[in-house]
């Protein structure tokens, strides 16, 4: 019963782990989007899929744990978690593969973040603010990755923590 009890709080653990990550990160890509003015691609928006469907189904986990219902409820969701991480991770290589060019990004990469102003007052302030979006060239590189190159490295470091919080303790 003891260790039971053990598995479940270290479940908790990486759910709250996994479920923070994945907002501070999705957060994070809003934040260029809207504060910094960097309008996303078509795979930007792609790679972003992953964590609104892995956020709610983390807080799922972290209500089986702190509700102490079956540890395999929190250990299927936490799996889940991790194969959603390991899917933005792999969109993320091809998107940053693309940005290097090391193999052709997507034929279109029309998206319809609104980004430009339609006043025209306000366009040529628009025109400085705002970036416009290309699937095959990095929009700011930090470090020397772009935004799918950090978007990988995140992915596998929260599905990592995902999946371990998955295995049996």
């Amino acid at each position: 019963m003891i260790e039971a009890s053990i598995a479940q709080r270290r479940q908790l653990i990486f759910a709250l782990l996994v479920t923070l990550g994945m907002a501070a990160t999705v957060g994070g890509a809003l934040g260029f989007e809207h504060i910094g003015g960097y309008i996303p691609c078509a795979l930007c928006l792609l790679q972003r899929d992953p964590y609104y469907y892995g956020i709610p189904l983390g807080i799922l986990a972290i209500a089986t744990g702190v509700l102490k219902l079956p540890a395999w409820t929190t250990r299927t969701l936490l799996l889940v978690v991790g194969i959603l991480m390991l899917t933005g991770a792999g969109i993320g290589v091809y998107h940053a593969g693309a940005e290097w060019h090391f193999w052709e990004g997507p034929s279109t990469c029309a998206t319809t973040a609104q980004g430009i102003s339609p006043s025209v007052g306000d366009l040529l302030g628009d025109l400085d603010a705002k970036h416009a979006p290309s699937c095959t060239d990095a929009a700011l590189r930090i470090l020397g990755l772009s935004f799918a190159g950090w978007n990988v490295i995140a992915s596998l470091i929260l599905a990592a923590l995902a999946l371990r919080g998955a295995a049996k303790a």
